[in-house]
């Protein structure tokens, strides 16, 4: 339980599920009936780790990031990354005790029988990385990695690393990477420069430097390489490097050095020099970005993920800090425009999750169904894009709210800022992802797709106040249009404008839908907020209506 309250509030130990006044009726309302049932007793123990012991190891991990030992004592190359035994503890609990690498490729973890479908290994890591943000890009990438490995990988590569990626084993799990980035090759794939050498046994043998490695001592990484003697990307293909040989010396690899980051300072992130290095093709020659592409969207969605829970991390603070924090005479959370100011960050967090349990949908269902696989190409480079940007202006405030002690390290919310700014960066940055919501539009049917979602949403869902009916068939109207045009008439200027449009109005269609649920009757002021604020022209030197009522209505379970 948090500490008894004092000038200074401090939540250390809040449940951050049961403090979440949405987490329990938004699990209930996208996970089967039965696995939701199993899952909540697992759901309430997370929460009460991620404010507490979570926190707590977090915090220590950010403050002694890992270290590289070139050489060992006797001046042999090594390449070892020595991790903070409180990181080793945070990874233990991501991915032996709740699986979250592991749980959607296989049976057994948590107790249930079956793979769980994305739902619920969003649901759980959202609330993970409301205590530990840095630890969940290495998750993300052994899930995706095993997700890609079986989707292109040869049956026997595949029956050979994938028990070793999905183990919840510690002594015997192999995490996973991917090493894209070239000091020449960012965003911009095609310049990849790293060679891939096919040798006369069958093997291939990689070389070159590859510039940012998150993970970089996982048990197994995805690189692009150029196989073929072609420029552009029909050169490039995929492969899975080992971090160990058959006889169990390292491979001919070594990490040059570690990266000194702003944030996500718990988790090791290198840079690596390929000296012949042995690796494994994983589907076609020449295919490389293709196959590449279906790990890099399933880690721009857990990027979103991220940044939801990132900014509901940041809300909780806020709300608990605003009940507790008195001023003038008064608690915080009385004062009309703290209420305002809460109520706006509730607003993009909660549009986050509306986005990111949507995409969810979608990616468990696009493996059968192409409108599912259209709807998914376009979501998730929607929520990776604005998601992420919102995070950092979500976790600002939030700091704000704060006050000075928000600025310190010795609470959360330096942190989260810091961590924030990763997002809009890694997998794509706010330009590069922007551009591929009209790429998604222009090569597949990804935008009639998500117009016929956003309609099914809004027809199931709680309706709209007759009052702004209009306004808001005027505004999906004016986001489809503008998304249509920029795609097909060739303007990228339009795109971050087209992108933030789309999102705002399929998370408002999400926000009705949930609205009908039990306990979620206040997501229809959130779906009202996204209309006002983020979709429907404003003057702003207009006076605007009274919104209290509103943000009352938002925080009614903390007044």
């Amino acid at each position: 339980m948090p500490a008894a309250a004092t000038a200074v509030p401090d939540s250390r130990g809040l449940n951050l599920f049961r403090a979440d006044p949405y987490a329990a009726g938004l699990c209930a309302l996208y996970l089967p009936a039965d696995l939701h049932g199993h899952l909540l007793p697992h759901l309430d123990r997370l929460g009460a780790l991620a404010g507490g012991r979570i926190d707590e190891l977090a915090a220590v991990a950010d403050k002694h990031p890992p270290t590289l030992s070139v050489r060992d004592r006797a001046g042999q190359d090594e390449s070892r990354v020595h991790k903070h035994p409180a990181y080793v503890e945070l990874e233990r609990l991501a991915y032996s005790e709740f699986g979250l690498a592991a749980l959607s490729h296989r049976g057994g973890v948590l107790g249930w029988p079956a793979p769980m479908p994305p739902a619920a290994k969003y649901a759980l890591s959202h609330l993970f990385v409301q205590g530990e943000f840095g630890l969940c890009c290495p998750v993300s990438m052994t899930d995706s990695l095993a997700r890609t490995l079986r989707k292109f990988g040869d049956p026997a590569l595949i029956e050979r690393v994938l028990p070793q990626v999905t183990s919840q084993d510690f002594d015997t799990l192999r995490q996973g990477a991917m090493f894209m980035t070239e000091q020449g090759a960012g965003s911009d794939v095609s310049a990849t420069t790293t060679r891939a050498e096919l040798h006369a046994d069958g093997s291939w043998r990689l070389h070159g430097d590859k510039w940012f490695c998150s993970n970089p001592d996982a048990g197994f990484a995805m690189v692009l390489a150029r196989s073929e003697p072609v420029e552009g990307l029909k050169g490039v293909s995929l492969f899975l490097l080992p971090r160990d040989l058959p006889d169990g010396a390292h491979n001919h690899y070594r990490i040059l050095r570690l990266k000194d980051k702003l944030g996500t300072r718990s988790m090791a992130s290198g840079e690596i020099r390929l000296e012949g290095a042995l690796a494994w093709l994983v589907g076609e020659r020449g295919q490389g970005f293709k196959h590449m592409a279906d790990m890099i969207n399933n880690s721009r969605l857990s990027n979103g993920m991220r940044a939801a829970g990132l900014m509901r991390r940041a809300v909780t603070e806020a709300v608990y800090f605003a009940q507790q924090r008195r001023a003038f005479g008064k608690r915080l959370i009385d004062m009309p425009l703290m209420r305002r100011q809460l109520a706006k960050m509730s607003v993009w967090a909660e549009q986050a999750r509306s986005v990111m349990f949507q995409t969810a949908q979608a990616l468990a269902e696009s493996e059968r169904d192409a409108e599912a696989a259209a709807l998914a190409r376009v979501l998730t480079p929607l929520i990776k894009f604005r998601a992420c940007r919102d995070a950092r202006k979500v976790t600002g405030d939030g700091m704000e709210v704060r006050g000075g002690c928000g600025y310190i390290e010795e609470f959360v919310e330096a942190r989260l800022v810091r961590d924030a700014h990763l997002g809009s960066i890694w997998e794509g940055t706010s330009n590069i992802v922007a551009l591929d919501v009209l790429r998604a539009i222009q090569k597949t049917d990804a935008l009639a797709a998500l117009r016929r979602r956003i309609d099914t949403l809004l027809h199931e869902g709680a309706p709209c106040d007759p009052a702004l009916a209009d306004a808001q068939a005027r505004a999906l109207d004016g986001a489809c249009a503008l998304a249509r045009h920029a795609a097909h008439e060739d303007r990228p200027d339009l795109a971050r404008q087209a992108a933030s449009a789309l999102y705002h109005a399929v998370s408002l269609a999400a926000l009705r839908w949930e609205a009908r649920a039990p306990g979620l009757a206040s997501r229809a002021v959130l779906a009202d907020q996204v209309l006002r604020h983020r979709l429907m022209p404003r003057d702003p030197c207009a006076l605007p209506a009274d919104e209290d009522v509103a943000c009352r209505a938002l925080l009614a379970d903390a007044l």
